[in-house]
């Protein structure tokens, strides 16, 4: 099969039995999230945290500095990145630009290049250029055999100053989870770092990853990072200077402060969850499993809540160019959403994460009325018109969403009702007009 030949067609599929199956009404509701306040000034914060570096503060003039980007749409990054650039020039320094992204961007140069753009990190936006390239060197090995890889142009700079959010990882809990210390490892690491961490599944995560990013820090030329948190708003509430030795403990540390500040759906139990939208943009896994409460992960027990009997999957996100990996932890998705998917990218994907679960395909039916009907005409209610429906726009947009009747009755002070309870309204082609408020 040829790389263009990798979007399935599948058949407009209703199922009979569920043609009149009834819908709930639903009504907006905007959620409250954990109130934590934005930084009044991200780049003074990013200037104010680099002017506590040793290393940086004592390179000589013209010392190249290789800055990571990575693949997330974090809001708050081109900014710091920015900053980062022009306090590094005005100390006669020359910043450049390297993506760390393990195996994303198609695991080649030119797509991690087109990725970094639509995240807006492009030379002329951010004032330096960008040095994108697969080639690793070695840097040792870890006790379980594995050979420590390292973006080779970042090894040869100067000095890596690495950029990261901190935040839950999308699999399971641990003392760090994503932060500067997987940007080490896994995305200076390109697409072999990436492959071989996974190989070995949780282990990897667990043991393997952060020895990997010791010997990095101990044998490449890292010289100091910058650790973001983010409020539930997506804006940054904290921008953290940390050296090269001190990036385990700082993630630990601020970990506890970005799972504070993750926005939940305020409910025990929904009987369908519809996302609008699912993408490799919005979380790793496509949708976040903290929302969802599906790690979906062999010997892995899932969150304890919400527990969702049915969810649906309705599109996906432009900025994930087909790249549906997540699928797996849907019950029902679309015809449109299924079409859309690039099962190179997506298999690519699973198969680097070792975890394949994720890209199986369920049920695909016609239309999102069709896959609402099935879902709402599975989820073990009598009547469809009683089903506990939340729809959302992504798991990543939770501040305003709609819910039927009897989960706007559970709020509890969780959220409060915008309006009235409403018909669900479809197009003449099933299409669902009744979308999530903005």
């Amino acid at each position: 099969m040829t790389r263009n030949m990798a979007n399935p067609a599948f058949p407009a599929i209703a199922l009979p039995q569920f043609e009149n199956e009834a819908l709930p009404p639903v009504m907006p509701v905007a959620l409250n999230h954990p109130d934590v306040p934005a930084l009044d000034d991200v780049a003074a914060a990013t200037r104010a945290a680099l002017d506590r570096s040793r290393r940086l503060t004592a390179l000589p003039d013209g010392a190249r500095v290789a800055i990571t980007c990575g693949s997330r749409g974090i809001r708050s990054k081109p900014q710091v990145v920015k900053a980062a650039v022009g306090w590094l020039k005005a100390r006669g320094l020359a910043p450049f630009i390297v993506p760390a992204m393990g195996s994303h961007g198609g695991a080649v140069a030119s797509g991690q290049v087109q990725l970094l753009a639509e995240l807006g990190f492009t030379e002329e936006a951010m004032g330096c250029p960008i040095e994108a390239g697969m080639e690793v060197v070695p840097l040792g090995e870890t006790g379980a055999g594995v050979t420590v890889q390292f973006d080779r142009r970042a090894f040869e700079a100067d000095a890596v100053l690495v950029v990261g959010r901190v935040k839950s990882h999308t699999s399971f809990d641990r003392e760090v989870e994503s932060g500067l210390t997987k940007m080490v490892a896994i995305g200076l690491g390109k697409a072999e770092g990436a492959r071989f961490v996974h190989r070995l599944g949780v282990r990897g995560y667990m043991e393997v990853l952060p020895e990997w990013a010791a010997i990095a820090i101990r044998e490449a030329p890292i010289a100091y990072g910058l650790a973001i948190v983010e409020n539930a708003e997506r804006e940054a509430a904290i921008v953290e200077g940390a050296e090269p030795e001190d990036f385990y403990g700082t993630d630990a540390r601020l970990l506890k402060s970005a799972k504070g500040c993750v926005p939940k759906l305020p409910f025990a139990q929904i009987d369908v969850l519809a996302v609008e939208r699912l993408g490799k943009n919005i979380s790793g896994t496509g949708m976040d499993p903290a929302v969802i409460a599906r790690y979906d992960i062999r010997g892995r027990p899932d969150p304890p809540a919400p527990a969702i009997n049915k969810l649906v999957v309705l599109g996906l996100t432009p900025e994930t160019h087909g790249n549906g990996l997540g699928v797996g932890s849907a019950d029902f998705m679309t015809r449109e959403a299924a079409d859309g998917l690039d099962l190179y990218a997506m298999y690519m994907n699973a198969c680097t994460a070792t975890f394949t679960e994720r890209v199986r395909i369920p049920p695909v039916l016609a239309t999102d009325k069709a896959a609402l009907q099935a879902a709402v005409g599975t989820c073990w209610r009598l009547d469809g018109a009683d089903a506990r429906l939340c729809i959302i726009r992504s798991t990543l947009h939770l501040e305003r969403i709609l819910v039927s009747p009897p989960l706007a009755a559970e709020l509890d002070g969780a959220g409060r009702v915008l309006g009235e309870a409403e018909a669900l309204r479809f197009d003449a082609e099933g299409r669902l007009l009744t979308r999530c408020p903005d």
